[in-house]
């Protein structure tokens, strides 16, 4: 665990101005250098340069290169090493291992075939002195090349550090990303277990009453006597919707049971071709209902004909929960553009006190109107219900699947 001090450093490390601002101190430490040591042009202007180019060391990498050779330059044309060109070279060849501007070996042999030709310049410069210069081969001439030897092991030593420090926030980085992964799995395979254990409380809560109730509708036409022709169509109603509702929660339950919800559905999903059996069902079960489609059945997305669909299932379900025996309309208009119209509207009492057909969204709301809400805005659609301008209640979607 770092410490807030150590965080605060790493962050004005990692701040926009951080370059500017070091590049400027040394830019401004080798300009008081130069007033109290005059140099000559050469070296002011590598001693210079090396400074300057610093502050574009962060947004432009390569410019290190420069920043090395000007610093080498500055160094070779006098003999006098100023604290400005050890600052910027250092800092220089730390930036190309940094940033891997070059591959690193390649960075030490330019770093030291640079060192060398500063040190033959000096070589020349202290003949030229009159200063006692062993000639090459001579006892003691390896000597001579003391200062590129140490200048190449101070370019490996800032080049290598540059490199160490960007392999160790790769594997940071590496380490992160690994971590997310690992725990992105944990997630998924809770989620896959709990959707199991869903899948086996709605197969033990549900599908044992489920059928139930389909056996005894079934055989109640059998063992009931006297049952008129009426009640018999009814308890059969009863059976077959039961054995519908078998089969969706197999579906589901197979959907559940999948680790990417994406299993083979048991039966075909219903779509807009099923809505006339829809408004069947809901005249088999006592109520009064008429389908009108307007416009030309075109096939839409699955996403598009499911959602459709069970809206307008939700629909039928509320007017018979909420206003018993009133006549539903159930509009369906294919239009142009690409939009599709759902109107479902019934000549009930219209609002009520707040059983789950009110349009609101607060406490007395119903979830059976957020959950059409939510379908049509699945697929990019909204919905609106309410009290129609005639009476009654009024459900109307618009899902557009396409553009024009």
């Amino acid at each position: 665990m770092s410490s807030p001090l150590q965080r605060r450093v790493r962050d004005w490390i990692a701040a926009p101005a951080y370059p500017w601002v070091t590049g400027g101190v040394v830019t401004a430490g080798a300009v008081a250098e130069l007033i109290v040591i005059p140099a000559g042009v050469t070296t002011t202007i590598g001693v210079l340069v090396s400074a300057a180019s610093l502050m574009w060391r962060r947004s432009f990498p390569p410019v290190a290169v420069l920043t090395v050779a000007a610093g080498l330059l500055g160094f070779a044309g006098d003999i006098n090493l100023y604290v400005s060109i050890m600052v910027s070279g250092l800092t220089g060849c730390y930036c190309l291992g940094r940033r891997r501007v070059l591959h690193p070996a390649l960075t030490v042999a330019g770093g030291a075939l640079g060192a060398l030709c500063v040190n033959l310049v000096h070589i020349n410069t202290w003949s030229r002195m009159e200063l006692p210069v062993p000639a090459l081969w001579e006892k003691g001439s390896l000597s001579l090349f003391a200062e590129s030897f140490l200048l190449s092991v101070v370019v490996f030593g800032a080049v290598m550090m540059g490199d160490a420090v960007r392999s160790r926030e790769e594997t940071r980085t590496e380490r992160h990303l690994a971590q997310a992964r690992m725990i992105a799995m944990e997630r998924q395979q809770a989620a896959e277990a709990e959707r199991a254990a869903i899948a086996r409380e709605l197969h033990d809560i549900v599908s044992h009453s489920v059928s139930m109730i389909a056996v005894q509708a079934e055989s109640a036409t059998y063992t009931t006597p006297g049952l008129t022709p009426e009640a018999r169509d009814g308890f059969q109603q009863i059976a077959a919707t039961a054995r519908s509702s078998m089969a969706e929660l197999r579906r589901l339950l197979g959907v559940l049971r999948t680790p990417q919800g994406d299993a083979a559905l048991t039966a075909p999903q219903p779509t807009l071709d099923h809505l006339a059996e829809l408004v069947e069902q809901h005249r088999a079960v006592g109520g009064a209902a008429e389908l009108r489609i307007t416009g030309e059945r075109v096939p839409l997305p699955a996403a598009w004909e499911l959602s459709a669909y069970r809206i307008t299932q939700e629909a039928l379900t509320n007017a018979r929960k909420h206003a018993p025996g009133a006549r539903t309309v159930v509009e369906v208009d294919y239009g142009a553009g690409r939009l599709l119209t759902l109107r479902v509207r019934d000549d009930g009492p219209g609002r009520d006190d707040g059983s789950g057909r009110d349009a609101g969204s607060g406490p007395g709301a119903g979830h059976g109107l957020t959950g059409m809400r939510e379908r049509a805005a699945l697929v990019g659609g909204r919905l609106s219900a309410g009290a129609g301008p005639d009476g009654g209640f009024l459900v109307e979607a618009e899902l557009p699947w396409g553009s024009g």
